[in-house]
Parts: C-alpha cells; sequence; structure tokens
C-alpha cells in the first residue's frame, strides 16, 4: 500500500514540477514568485517528505522485484521489508540536515 501510495506523490510532485517549470514560457514573473514561495519552511518540509517517498519507493521497488523474481523471495518478504525499513530510516536520518539546512537556519537562526 505505502509503496502506491509514494508513486502517486511522487507523480504529482512531477506533475507540479511540470508545470511550474512551464511557467518561465508563459510568464517570468510567476515564475520568480513560485521559486520565491519554493524558498519557504514549509516547502522546505516538504521536499524533505518528497525525498523520503523516492527513498523509499526506490528502496521498496528493488524488494518487490526480488520477492517476484527470486525464487525465495517470498520466503524472506518480511525481512527484507525490515532491511529496507531500516535501510530507509538510516538514509532519512542522514539527509536531515542537508535537505532542511535552510529551513533550520531561517527558524534558529545559524
Amino acid at each position: 500500500m505505502a509503496h502506491r501510495v509514494t508513486g502517486v506523490l511522487i507523480f504529482f510532485f512531477l506533475f507540479v514540477h511540470v508545470l511550474d517549470t512551464a511557467l518561465v514560457r508563459v510568464s517570468p514573473e510567476t515564475y520568480d514568485e513560485t521559486v520565491a514561495i519554493y524558498k519557504t519552511p514549509l516547502v522546505n518540509l516538504m521536499e524533505y517528505g518528497l525525498v523520503a517517498a523516492v527513498l523509499f519507493h526506490a528502496l521498496n521497488g528493488l524488494r518487490v522485484v526480488a520477492v517476484d523474481f527470486w525464487s525465495k523471495g517470498a520466503k524472506y518478504q518480511k525481512q527484507m521489508l525490515w532491511t529496507v525499513m531500516t535501510i530507509w530510516g538510516v538514509l532519512m536520518a542522514g539527509a536531515f540536515y542537508p535537505v532542511l539546512r535552510h529551513t533550520l537556519h531561517t527558524l534558529f537562526g545559524s
């Protein structure tokens, strides 16, 4: 279920990304205003959520491939899920400061 949800979220991000990038040809001023909105702490938190969704979707996708194409995949799917969650947690912890640096500096100073 989470794999599908993250896939849909990533799709909507890509859709919005294509639309906002297309703004530069329609109205450069509107594009600049949109980019300014992207520099807010709320959007930065959403970027961290995007990183979480992409990482989970990618790692879990590898697990799904292993379950489907490895003869013992179904037998070890629970262990593989815990492995995916552990790797995801470690990578998300490592991404915390690099992704949220701007927001942390904005809210708490340098």
